[in-house]
């Protein structure tokens, strides 16, 4: 775990926006050229329609051209580390290779390290698109 994604992930989790649940959860994660992008959850009277942390930093992450990640921190006010739910599982597994670690956190300091493999077990991926994508190329 790396200090300077603790820090980001702790410092911008202030800036979530969860009215309803108060509920603050932080994200940051580090690109494979060494950027750092975070993100908060932002939660909407519609609650489907509130977006999560992992979601907004993965969004940073590509609108400034990068596709690929080599950590993610996500910290949460929980008694225990809180994973990411399963859409942002899938969202992690489709910019980061089975080994990236991922950082679980509580803000009192307890932690539980992950690797994208052991937080989404069966991923579906590319490969499972492969016949889809040949049929549609023609």
């Amino acid at each position: 775990m790396s200090d300077d994604l603790r820090d980001a992930a702790t410092r911008i989790r202030a800036n979530a926006y969860a009215p309803y649940s108060g509920f603050q959860v932080g994200v940051a994660l580090r690109s494979e050229s060494g950027r750092i992008f975070t993100g908060v959850n932002v939660e909407n009277v519609a609650y489907p329609e509130g977006t999560c942390a992992e979601a907004g930093a993965i969004a940073a992450m590509c609108a400034a051209g990068e596709r690929r990640i080599a950590e993610v921190f996500v910290i949460a006010d929980s008694p225990e580390p809180v994973p990411c739910c399963g859409g942002c599982r899938q969202k992690i597994a489709e910019f980061a290779g089975p080994d990236v670690a991922v950082t679980l956190a509580t803000t009192d300091g307890k932690t539980l390290v992950m690797s994208v493999a052991q937080l989404l077990p069966g991923a579906f991926g590319p490969d499972h698109m492969a016949r889809a994508t040949a049929a549609a190329q023609g």
